[in-house]
């Protein structure tokens, strides 16, 4: 591939990550152009590049957490292609329905993480970049044409776990599924891990199980890829407790925290929820402790864009 001039590069973003794009275009050193909407009586919603697009190696910087967002990344990526773009090269930070990315058998469920992800795919972009998958089955969502890439944030996350200076900590995740990622993590700051066995009995409630004895006198750091309605990660904190940690941190990279999930984790005895800002509007306040993940997606467009 050859090397990519940081004059020629056009970097945009949709509506809700223009936050975390401005942090990357900092990183960068490039300017973040903001794109030109309207709001039409009936709701339809006009979009105008206010520039010459044609030639340009685009790099779109979009987190999908509501339909409205998936939309305006679809409309975006095919409207760089319309007006001729050198390239069009996307990062989605936080990939909504990521979760649906299997369908049971005869259920007639939509496995949504896979159809919206061909959605995108099916827009021509050159390179798609995602953030911490729920599931990589999503990245084979495409004829084989499409570049993708599966950033994962391990290093933040290390880099945020020391800065908290806990003394004798175990990792725990709160199902055998994210075990791996959080055996990962184990290795790289030569600490214990565990895993809690989970069980999900309907779309937004689980059931989860006994933990082992190796959280007993530790401070546990639970941690997952993301907290959504908080359920299962408050009942791996009264698991942990049972088998006797002294104390109970909590992290995830994506803080969708829906409904009154903040609510259920002060009550629960949470002072403290450690996570990125890739799913937007995430912020420090007295619960939340961001970091961000501008740097990290910096470096992969640097590298993939050979960027000079």
């Amino acid at each position: 591939m050859k090397h990519i001039s940081r004059d020629n590069i056009l970097l945009i973003s949709n509506r809700r990550t223009k936050d975390l794009a401005t942090r990357v275009a900092d990183e960068l050193e490039v300017p973040l152009t903001a794109i030109t909407t309207k709001t039409f009586a009936d709701g339809e919603i006009y979009h105008a590049f206010p520039c010459d697009v044609s030639g340009r190696d685009v790099v779109l910087i979009a987190s999908t957490p509501d339909d409205g967002s998936h939309q305006e990344l679809v409309d975006l990526i095919a409207g760089c292609r319309y007006w001729n773009a050198a390239s069009v090269n996307v990062v989605i930070p936080y990939l909504g329905y990521s979760t649906m990315e299997r369908a049971k058998p005869e259920s007639g469920e939509i496995p949504k993480g896979i159809t919206r992800t061909r959605q995108i795919f099916r827009t021509r972009p050159d390179y798609v970049a995602f953030i911490d998958l729920h599931s990589e089955a999503v990245l084979h969502a495409h004829a084989g044409e499409i570049r993708t890439r599966h950033i994962w944030t391990e290093e933040l996350a290390v880099d945020k776990i020391r800065q908290l200076h806990v003394a004798d900590y175990v990792l725990v995740s709160p199902d055998y599924g994210f075990s791996k990622r959080v055996a990962r993590l184990a290795g790289l700051l030569d600490c214990p891990h565990t895993a809690a066995n989970k069980d999900r009995y309907d779309i937004d409630h689980t059931i989860v199980g006994q933990l082992s004895s190796a959280v007993k006198g530790r401070t546990a750091i639970i941690c997952d890829d993301m907290i959504r309605t908080g359920g299962s990660m408050l009942q791996t904190v009264d698991r942990c407790y049972e088998a006797g940690a002294v104390d109970v941190l909590v992290m995830a990279t994506h803080l969708v925290l829906a409904g009154n999930a903040r609510d259920r984790f002060s009550d629960g005895g949470i002072s403290r929820i450690i996570g990125a800002d890739t799913y937007p509007g995430r912020q420090d306040d007295d619960l939340l402790e961001i970091y961000s993940v501008a740097p990290l997606i910096a470096r992969e467009l640097t590298h993939y864009l050979r960027l000079k």
